[in-house]
């Protein structure tokens, strides 16, 4: 695990569970001072984190702010490779972007870029996404599978599986349902999205840049009026506010699996768990491409991951790209 001494003597604390440890105890297991390790817990307590000092028996953690840091993410992850190499920031442009620049200089498989504000963070087709700072979860997870260009479209509908299956492993209040191809709804509106971005030769992948936006503990007056209507956080729908790096790490430990899966065995039993979690398949919709309006009852994906379409006059349609919209609901 590639944590700072601040965010290992952070992970120490929270897995203590409000155990006091002595300063002495800390600086002789990670080899530096108690200066040392008292500057590190000024810091921590400027971002949030409270302790009390505990006569003889040193300093206890008793307040854990909702932050989406290494250390806190890191104390809920059971992973193999995702999420051990985590970069963190306050405020950032797009994680998206980040995780081009560090793919290209050999970041590892699972590497984690993840943000408590995107001031520039993009959805599907350049849109703009808006992620609202300490509410939501905006990362994009580095995954370098062994695979050919023409699967990776599949990554993005096993990214969708392990969110939802994460949702639903953790709140009891609401089903998370998937829209193709890349969309989470709860109750009909939006709750979350996904932009996957290829880095590839000719013949492989090089990368594949898996960019996850969650409305986390949003109210509705946090987003904007325009959205209101069409938008939604779990935070709303499980009626409390939720751990967000709990659900960041039950996400990637699925994400691992399930890109693990799909890499030795193909998109065949992932493709059964899209279409049991999917809230497009037998619905009518009307599905919005670059060079047409198809309008029919959503049947089912190829293994390819591609929308069929049935056509009011029997033609089943193939639909690789488009903007979906669930009619007559």
């Amino acid at each position: 695990m590639n944590l700072s001494m601040k965010d290992k003597i952070l992970q120490r604390f929270l897995s203590a569970k409000g155990e006091p440890i002595s300063g002495q105890q800390l600086a002789d297991e990670l080899g530096i001072s108690r200066t040392a390790i008292w500057k590190h817990l000024q810091t921590l307590q400027e971002e949030g984190y409270e302790f009390v000092t505990i006569k003889k028996k040193g300093y206890r953690l008793v307040e854990v702010p909702d932050r989406v840091d290494a250390a806190k993410i890191s104390s809920f992850l059971n992973t193999k490779r995702f999420g051990h190499a985590i970069h963190y920031f306050e405020e950032i442009d797009s994680t998206q972007s980040v995780a081009q620049q560090l793919a290209r200089q050999g970041a590892e498989d699972g590497t984690v870029i993840i943000a408590e504000e995107q001031t520039g963070g993009k959805g599907r087709m350049q849109r703009t996404w808006h992620s609202a700072k300490g509410k939501g979860i905006w990362m994009t997870i580095i995954v370098r599978p062994n695979i050919p260009p023409h699967q990776a479209p599949q990554l993005t509908l096993v990214a969708a599986v392990s969110v939802v299956l994460a949702m639903k492993s953790l709140y009891k209040n609401f089903i998370p349902v998937i829209k193709w191809p890349n969309d989470i709804l709860i109750n009909g509106k939006k709750c979350a999205g996904i932009l996957t971005e290829m880095l590839a030769e000719m013949d492989r992948v090089e990368g594949l840049l898996i960019g996850i936006g969650i409305n986390t503990n949003h109210e509705l007056d946090d987003f904007p009026e325009d959205i209101q209507s069409i938008a939604t956080s779990i935070a709303i729908e499980e009626k409390q506010k939720v751990d967000r790096a709990q659900l960041v790490a039950e996400i990637l430990k699925n994400l691992e699996y399930y890109t693990d899966e799909y890499v030795a065995h193909g998109f065949k039993s992932i493709k059964k768990l899209w279409e049991e979690h999917s809230g497009t398949i037998g619905k009518r919709i009307k599905a919005t491409t670059i060079r047409e309006i198809i309008e029919g009852q959503a049947v089912g994906i190829t293994d390819e991951g591609v929308l069929e379409i049935l056509l009011d006059d029997g033609q089943v349609k193939k639909v690789y790209s488009a903007d979906i919209e669930i009619q007559n609901e």
